[in-house]
């Protein structure tokens, strides 16, 4: 059974406030419409999320959001396809892992993602004012590490071969960093609050630099695609495998949700491994033979790293209206 454990309101490891929040943790193994199951989707996962097993985490740990996950007492199934149940029907019907979803079947997607909202999820908001964190825009901030403190909760709605559905809770200036999503279509909706999105595109053909003498990892070019702001309500932004920022990473302008669907989903032993990365301006590594066509604060080279220490994403349960697998 699922645990629900409350979290007083305490500090966290850079002294940064947290808030009281309660919330419930999808256990590894579970019990769902009355079979015991094995939760190995939420396992699989974790290796690309950083998540950790929630019941090895000590009384320490804090969550620095003010968001529940509201369990309400849904009708029967007799009522009316709800929202999120319709937008899985046409993923389960419609997706498929060995290949990308046409236009008209992403607009299908894009129109049912653009309906719903936290309630259609099982999210509440219970103070929209969450402004303990630096803020977006605030100065002086020491460092990104100190941006990425905040834990992000992490929920699967849904997982198969052909498609993952998932939200990510952000604490106000929590950051996913740059990362990639090789080969993959990303659907993505703004449930509440407000998300940084910055991505990138590699240019074709590749441009790789080595660096001489200098232990670092070689870097390759890439042009800026997304850089902008996504404030609830907003329409569903799409990512494709080469186009639309496939390269990117969130930062939380204030405390916010979003909703994914990542086709086909990450799976290493396909070639779809989650790879994060480190970007430089387009200066650092200039030598004037490179396939630029625009400004040169369009492009970035970026270095592939490994999976930051300080990205820490915790396991949450979904607690919306009932999805019929």
């Amino acid at each position: 059974m699922s645990e629900t454990h409350p979290i007083g309101h305490c500090h966290g490891p850079w002294g940064l406030e947290g808030y009281i929040c309660n919330y419930a943790i999808t256990p590894w193994s579970s019990t769902v419409n009355n079979r015991s199951t094995t939760n190995t989707a939420a396992m699989s996962r974790s290796r690309y999320f950083g998540l950790s097993n929630p019941f090895t985490s000590n009384s320490t740990t804090t969550m620095f959001f003010q968001r529940l996950f509201a369990m309400a007492n849904y009708s029967s199934s007799s009522s009316p396809k709800t929202s999120i149940q319709a937008l899985y029907d046409t993923c389960k019907n419609n997706l498929t892992p060995s290949s990308s979803p046409p236009p008209q079947l992403i607009h299908d997607l894009s129109s049912k993602l653009d309906t719903l909202g936290p309630a259609d999820v099982g999210l509440r908001e219970e103070n929209q004012e969450d402004d303990r964190g630096h803020g977006f825009s605030m100065p002086n901030i020491p460092s990104r590490i100190d941006r990425w403190a905040q834990p992000i909760t992490y929920v699967e709605l849904s997982e198969s071969d052909s498609f993952t559905m998932c939200m990510f809770c952000f604490p106000t200036s929590s950051v996913i960093p740059l990362h990639d999503h090789p080969g993959m279509t990303v659907l993505s909706k703004v449930l509440y609050g407000s998300l940084h999105v910055k991505g990138y595109d590699w240019v074709e053909p590749p441009c790789i630099k080595i660096s001489k003498g200098i232990s670092r990892a070689p870097v390759r070019l890439a042009k800026l695609s997304v850089d902008k702001v996504l404030s609830a309500p907003c329409t569903t932004s799409v990512l494709y495998p080469n186009t639309g920022g496939n390269l990117h990473c969130f930062t939380a302008v204030t405390a916010c949700a979003v909703l994914d669907i990542l086709t086909p989903p990450y799976e290493e032993s396909a070639g779809r491994k989650c790879t994060y990365y480190r970007d430089y301006p387009y200066s650092s590594f200039r030598n004037g033979d490179e396939p630029i066509d625009g400004k040169e604060d369009e492009y970035a080279w970026l270095e592939e790293i490994e999976t930051p220490d300080d990205l820490y994403m915790r396991q949450g349960m979904y607690a919306g209206p009932p999805i019929q697998i």
